[in-house]
């Protein structure tokens, strides 16, 4: 079967230059996307929405990070957030950082409370 009989794989670069319009760099808001930053869709997919930008819609309706957008749709970071850009910059979703780790205790405090409870 020759190329042209197979139609478009899933992740050749044409279909990943259809997908973002030629877009490759990021700008505003999803200049400060990284692989744990949380997104959260604002409502359902609109009609006529590009079918990616109703994925990440549909797939968001809690929380997910870019990873696993990524992950679930097949497509490539730079992508993603080509396309995150867009809905960003149509108040679609929200973009969130991750909570962040809880701050671990004094050590001091600990070591007190290790020796309290070796004198039991």
């Amino acid at each position: 079967m020759s190329d042209a009989d197979q139609g478009w794989e899933d992740e050749s670069p044409e279909r990943l230059y259809v997908i973002t319009g030629g877009r490759s760099g990021v700008s505003g808001k999803s200049a400060s996307l990284d692989l744990v930053t949380l997104i959260v869709s604002k409502t359902g997919p609109r009609p006529g929405m590009q079918p990616e930008h109703a994925t990440i819609m549909r797939l968001c309706h809690s929380p997910l990070s870019v990873a696993e957008l990524s992950a679930y749709m097949g497509l490539p970071i730079s992508v993603l957030t080509v396309l995150l850009g867009d809905l960003l910059s149509d108040s679609q979703v929200v973009a969130r950082a991750p909570v962040p780790p809880a701050q671990l205790p004094d050590r001091a405090l600990i070591e007190a409370v290790i020796h309290g409870l070796q004198k039991l």
